[in-house]
């Protein structure tokens, strides 16, 4: 999503009018869901796909229009199973796309592209809202806790179904808006960089997770191994503090190479307020594990807060299967934080 708008702003800073197309509501085997973005201008596609293949194709040829029109569309497609291979679809499936024109003029959307650009650096959990009541006009805003609303005029009442943790599209106040997530607060911090590790930070990356890597040995915490990890820290599994600061939006994956070391960095982040904390490990593991907290004097009810064995029951047995099961269970309170 930074380079998007990043890209808006660069497009508007050299004079250039834009195009930004977003999937508002699909259905079937459309290529991507509600959400994908494209930035388009005279020179082509810029930034992003919204699948590739027909709708595309057909996103190219309506922007070119856009731009010489200078107004704002929604199209609905419907993709045939029959439709010809060289588009690149064999499924069908129905989607709405919603074109914005971006004039390269507007000051006030740049100053919105701005703190769009800001919030993204924070950790904050932040939505972009759309009116996308009339066709041919458009505005949009950003909402974050701390800086409230910003570029849309909503009340309390109609801001609040707006707030969820997917896209999607509803009427408040007489007008229709289309909703998705920009930020969702908190990072995930995985202590070891063993095998497990090395395939869940990309997983867990390209599902909108950032993630640390903490080891205490430097051959298993460096950006070779992990080049997609927004920060990968060598430290002593003792003294957990000392390497990295935990909240309540944070996620904790407990991997590392030994059963004494799991049980050393649980004792302390048991002592935390993390959002979650999940532990690698057979069902025999475990129970010796929490007997020893126990005698450590970590409360039962606290020993309760563990997601384990880590992940959902998907049979994972390979380090590349475990990860896809992490991931999922981190989807899914990821999802339950940001309902509530």
């Amino acid at each position: 999503m930074k380079g998007l708008f990043k890209g808006i702003r660069q497009c508007m800073l050299d004079g250039d009018d834009s195009v930004l197309a977003t999937v508002i509501a699909s259905s079937g085997s459309t290529p991507r869901g509600a959400g994908a973005r494209m930035l388009v201008n005279k020179k082509g596609r810029l930034y992003g796909t919204i699948g590739g293949g027909a709708i595309e194709y057909k996103a190219g040829q309506l922007a070119e229009e856009i731009l010489e029109e200078k107004r704002s569309y929604t199209r609905g497609y419907k993709l045939a199973p029959k439709q010809v291979g060289d588009l690149g679809m064999i499924c069908g499936g129905d989607a709405v796309v919603y074109y914005q024109f971006i004039s390269a003029n507007d000051g006030v959307f740049l100053s919105l592209v701005e703190h769009i650009l800001t919030l993204l650096d924070n950790d904050e959990d932040s939505w972009i809202i759309t009116d996308i009541t009339d066709e041919t006009a458009w505005s949009m805003g950003v909402y974050s806790r701390n800086s409230g609303l910003v570029g849309l005029e909503l009340t309390e009442d109609e801001l609040k179904p707006l707030l969820k943790s997917r896209s999607l599209q509803i009427n408040a106040g007489g007008r229709k808006y289309y909703s998705e997530p920009l930020v969702r607060a908190g990072k995930v911090i995985i202590f070891g960089g063993g095998h497990i590790a090395q395939e869940l930070v990309p997983v867990l990356t390209h599902i909108g997770f950032r993630c640390t890597v903490v080891d205490d040995r430097e051959e298993f915490a460096n950006k070779k191994l992990f080049p997609m990890a927004e920060e990968i820290l060598v430290g002593d599994f003792e003294r957990v503090s000392e390497s990295v600061d935990i909240t309540g939006n944070d996620y904790v994956v407990v991997a590392t190479r030994g059963h004494n070391y799991d049980l050393v960095v649980l004792e302390q982040v048991l002592r935390t307020d993390a959002l979650y904390i999940g532990v690698i490990g057979s069902r025999q593991k475990i129970a010796s594990t929490n007997a020893r907290l126990l005698e450590a004097g970590i409360p039962q009810k606290t020993l309760e807060r563990i997601f384990t064995p880590i992940g959902i029951p998907i049979k994972a047995e390979t380090p590349a299967e475990i990860a896809i099961s992490i991931a999922g269970e981190l989807i899914m309170v990821r999802a339950g934080r940001l309902e509530q």
